[in-house]
């Protein structure tokens, strides 16, 4: 970490680029999540809002020939750049006196959709900064920070609007972004030439979709598919649970109490994650079963315990299943799916699993309006127990031996067509 972060100038740009974006979005989501409940006063518009910005991140597979195209260091620059110029527009609009629900629900997804370039921007640019042998260590350290900088910013812009205001916390926000776009400038890359060879976008997306079909054809003809139920059902639920937080929080005490649930959320992932290795002695299929159950158990609990600190803290242990089994089953579907086939199927289970988040928002969200905010809270740890069900019921996911083990007969990728070379 310190031979990077002291001695390779260019990683250091990079990595406290990427600390500072991550920083303004923690701060802008949290900021602009009580603001839109504020000014709605429905729980229906945090649940429209939050569909609104996970929606991009269903469609992030466009932007892989587009990262592709343009040169990564001007990319990076100018979408911190515009995203410093959106979130001032929200302060502008409330000095004037035009500022309104709608015109937050406008902006939020315009700024998603410009998030999708920078993270796969600064994936593609890090093998360019640093050796092979120190990939996996550079991840490793950009995993963390995310995850850190969530933990203890979502905290404390959930404290700073109670102290100072959401629109203060944009006008914060708006220098995070401008130092973001001066630490990416700052990075010396070679000029960055094209091949005369390369496809074109139009051949490239025909590639592309051809892919995607063969995809969906393996992952619904394997085991696979069963991973992806739990997962769907799952994501569904943290939709749903995100779009009801700042309501909730506010029903038990208000945005300070948003900004820990937040935390708790990274904070329960990042033990999970940074656990993975601990948990991975155990057979997988067991593992899945009892975790998801605890954390089911634990996120249920929470929201009938009348005390805050305690519900916090259980939610946050709820979370720990999911940053261990995402680092797990990631792992080991990467040792046994055909390397050819990787990008296929890891794009069409993210991308499902993604697109279930946005609506569970918006469904969540209305049905917190009909009924409680509490009784989604309560409702959606069903999604997590569910997993937790699933592998019960099915035989072939309960024998699940430990990862080291597995092999692709044993989730249904044994077949000739998917084994086979391309």
């Amino acid at each position: 970490m310190k031979e990077l972060l002291m001695k390779n100038r260019n990683f250091a740009s990079l990595f406290f680029g990427r600390l500072v974006t991550n920083m303004g979005d923690s701060i802008y989501y949290v900021a602009a999540m009580w603001l839109v409940y504020e000014l709605g006063g429905s729980v229906f518009y945090t649940g429209l809002a939050g569909f609104l910005t996970l929606l991009p991140g269903t469609l992030q597979f466009l932007v892989g020939p587009l990262v592709d195209k343009w040169p990564i260091q001007k990319m990076l620059v100018r979408t911190q750049i515009i995203q410093a110029i959106l979130v001032m527009l929200i302060p502008l609009a409330h000095f004037i006196g035009f500022l309104t629900v709608s015109f937050i629900l406008i902006i939020m997804p315009i700024i998603s959709a410009l998030n999708q370039f920078t993270y796969p921007g600064q994936a593609a640019i890090l093998p360019r900064i640093v050796r092979k042998d120190q990939l996996v260590k550079s991840n490793s350290l950009f995993s963390f920070a995310f995850q850190g900088v969530d933990l203890a910013f979502n905290a404390l812009a959930g404290i700073l609007i109670t102290l100072v205001g959401a629109i203060t916390l944009y006008m914060i926000d708006v220098v995070t972004f401008i130092a973001a776009a001066i630490l990416f400038s700052l990075l010396k890359m070679k000029s960055e030439t094209k091949s005369k060879e390369k496809q074109t976008v139009g051949v490239a997306f025909a590639e592309y979709k051809k892919d995607l079909i063969e995809g969906f054809s393996i992952v619904f003809k394997s085991h696979l598919a069963k991973f992806l139920l739990g997962s769907i059902v799952a994501n569904f639920a943290i939709g749903s649970i995100y779009a009801i937080l700042p309501a909730f929080a506010d029903d038990r005490g208000g945005s300070e109490l948003y900004g820990l649930y937040l935390a708790a959320i990274s904070g329960g992932a990042l033990i999970g994650a940074i656990g993975a290795t601990w948990f991975e002695r155990y057979p997988l299929g067991k593992l899945t079963i009892v975790l998801f159950f605890l954390g089911g158990a634990t996120w249920m609990i929470s929201g009938f315990i009348p005390m805050n600190s305690l519900s916090i803290i259980l939610f946050g242990l709820s979370w720990i299943p999911i940053g261990a089994t995402n680092v797990i089953i990631g792992a080991a579907l990467q040792s046994i799916v055909p390397q050819h086939l990787l990008g296929r199927i890891f794009s069409v289970t993210s991308s499902l699993g993604a697109m279930a988040m946005p609506f569970g928002s918006l469904i969540g969200g209305y049905l917190a309006e009909v009924f409680s905010s509490t009784s989604v809270y309560i409702g959606s740890a069903g999604g997590i127990l569910f997993i937790s069900l699933v592998w019960i019921l099915n035989k072939t996911l309960r024998s699940l031996p430990h990862t080291s083990k597995l092999n692709p007969e044993e989730v249904g990728l044994a077949d000739e067509s998917v084994t086979a070379s391309s």
